[in-house]
């Protein structure tokens, strides 16, 4: 039997883990320095934008001249990270989501898998979340919010990352994104990849459903199903 290839992209937030609110504080925080408080910072959608997406947002919906949030932004972004070390360092109630480090183990040393991650986050933000749960080893690379504002831009800067790392050309089905959102369904479209979105974020299933992933979990828990999923067979 042929050896099974798999690029396998993992979301980080309401994914892999809870921060428990402290990236919304941090930003927050960090945009109430640069132009005062933004009210809407409390309730805009953060789930499945990129960081740069985020705060180009908040900044236009504040009424910030289009000039100037072109200024702002590395200047918000570069703070935010700043802050973030300290939010998340108080966090009390940051968790990981269930059935992540078994599925994580699962994945690793497999043959022709390589894992990542592709996420809206700042690289350093990513790195700083992920070191809050002892998870940096698992992921060989990954596709950034500071790699591109747009998250449709992400999967081909992974698969691009990926054959420069491993040798191979990850394409198709071979490709397989794992996400919360629309967003992360959706963000793979045009390279045909596998979706698998997991309601373990701010949408349920029948909601996820909708938006036409290949599969759909309620979390990664069970971990031979999800494997299954990523790998295309029946797994042991």
């Amino acid at each position: 039997m042929p050896a099974i290839r798999r690029l396998v992209l993992f979301d980080i937030d309401g994914t892999l883990l809870s921060a428990a609110g402290a990236g919304r504080h941090a930003i927050r925080q960090a945009l109430a320095e640069a132009v005062g408080e933004i009210p809407a910072a409390d309730s805009w959608v953060f789930a499945g934008k990129t960081d740069p997406q985020l705060t180009r947002e908040l900044l236009e919906h504040h009424g910030v001249a289009a000039d100037e949030v072109l200024v702002l932004i590395p200047r918000v972004l570069a703070r935010y990270l700043e802050l973030l070390e300290a939010h998340l360092g108080t966090s009390a109630d940051a968790h990981l989501k269930p059935g992540v480090e078994a599925l994580l183990a699962a994945l690793a040393g497999r043959e022709g898998v390589c894992v990542g991650l592709l996420t809206g986050n700042l690289a350093d933000g990513a790195q700083a979340k992920l070191r809050r749960f002892g998870l940096t080893e698992h992921f060989r690379l990954g596709a950034f919010g500071s790699d591109h504002a747009e998250r449709h831009q992400l999967p081909a800067i992974a698969v691009r990352r990926a054959a420069e790392a491993t040798g191979i050309t990850y394409a198709g089905k071979e490709i397989v994104i794992i996400g919360d959102t629309e967003h992360d369904i959706r963000c793979g479209a045009a390279l045909g990849v596998t979706a698998i979105a997991v309601a373990t974020g701010p949408y349920g299933m029948e909601e996820l459903a909708s938006h036409g992933p290949d599969h759909v979990f309620g979390d990664l828990g069970d971990t031979a199903a999800v494997l299954a999923a990523i790998l295309g067979r029946t797994c042991e």
